[in-house]
């Protein structure tokens, strides 16, 4: 007879002998991850170019704007008033950059620049809209029949120097709020007959456009002056925006609301990304112009330990 289990024999006999394999399944638990405290590389300046910055800015008048609440029940008005505002500015830049008559400047990447620019602020405004839908009764967004009759962007979709633009921008208001309850209102088709956000009442464009000169802008000639003061204005806006959103989303893991804090976490991915496209725009400044303003703000730092005075506070807190 042929013995059927000769290979099972075969190589059991080959193999030395082991200690039999225990049934119970041990887990080896790793001890308890400590995070340690690390100091950032990037410090603040000295009080005084700390203050020099914000009174350039005139970020004090701007937070005002920021932090007020004119609704105070909407729950997203922290974040989407200062993003709104950031929007308005930006059109304001807009303005800016297609009235400067520099024959030196290269209007065709300046328009690229902005295009995009305003493209990702609507996103993101959009973005925050779309949370904001799940809100009902007294926190939701207060919205009304009425337009806008303070915002620049119509008159920038009206003006030839800027038309192209202002146009483009109001269609992409359409596309990017169609998956929101409600649009802005800034002269977009609104085909689907939508309320409109009161915009007016809550970016306030007028408050916004009485802070469109820095301090230096009656006896400092240069267009790089007023540039270089708008983009930071948009920058501060935004960062400003990006610390709220972070105490919501420290908010939403207390309570336990995970779903909403890892949708915040994205869209505070997009802020920093929008952050670094600002800064970006500096690329686009005349650099002979610039290194003129620099000298005319007096921009440098007092010692070698001292931080660029152009930096933001915000940011590195």
């Amino acid at each position: 007879m042929v013995d059927m289990d000769w290979k099972r024999k075969m190589v059991s006999s080959d193999l030395p002998n082991s200690p039999k394999l225990s049934s119970k399944l041990h887990v080896t638990i790793p001890s308890p991850f400590k995070i340690l405290p690390v100091s950032s590389p990037i410090s603040c300046s000295a009080p005084a170019l700390c203050s020099a910055y914000e009174l350039y800015l005139r970020l004090p008048e701007l937070r005002k704007l920021w932090s007020s609440r004119d609704f105070p029940t909407w729950t997203s008005e922290p974040i989407l008033k200062p993003a709104l505002q950031a929007l308005e500015i930006s059109f304001r830049l807009v303005f800016a950059v297609c009235s400067d008559t520099r024959p030196y400047i290269n209007h065709r990447e300046w328009n690229r620049r902005l295009d995009s620019l305003v493209t990702k602020q609507i996103q993101l405004v959009a973005a925050i809209c779309e949370e904001d839908d799940e809100e009902e009764g007294d926190s939701a967004a207060p919205v009304s029949d009425g337009r806008s009759s303070l915002s620049l962007l119509p008159q920038l979709a009206t003006w030839r120097r800027s038309e192209a633009l202002g146009k483009k921008i109001l269609s992409t208001i359409d596309n990017e709020m169609s998956r929101c309850k409600y649009t802005l209102g800034l002269g977009e088709q609104n085909i689907a007959g939508k309320p409109n956000l009161r915009y007016d009442a809550i970016c306030r464009p007028n408050e916004i456009y009485s802070l469109k000169d820095n301090p230096y802008a009656d006896h400092i000639d240069n267009q790089e002056n007023q540039t270089l003061y708008i983009i930071h204005q948009i920058l501060e806006s935004w960062i400003y925006a990006s610390g709220n959103l972070l105490n919501r989303i420290v908010s939403s893991i207390e309570e336990e609301k995970f779903e909403k804090a890892s949708n915040d976490v994205y869209l505070l991915e997009k802020i920093w990304k929008l952050l670094a496209e600002i800064e970006d725009l500096h690329m686009l400044m005349d650099p002979e112009d610039f290194l003129k303003l620099k000298k005319q703000l007096q921009i440098k730092s007092t010692g070698k330990a001292d931080a660029f005075c152009f930096r933001s506070e915000g940011l590195v807190y």
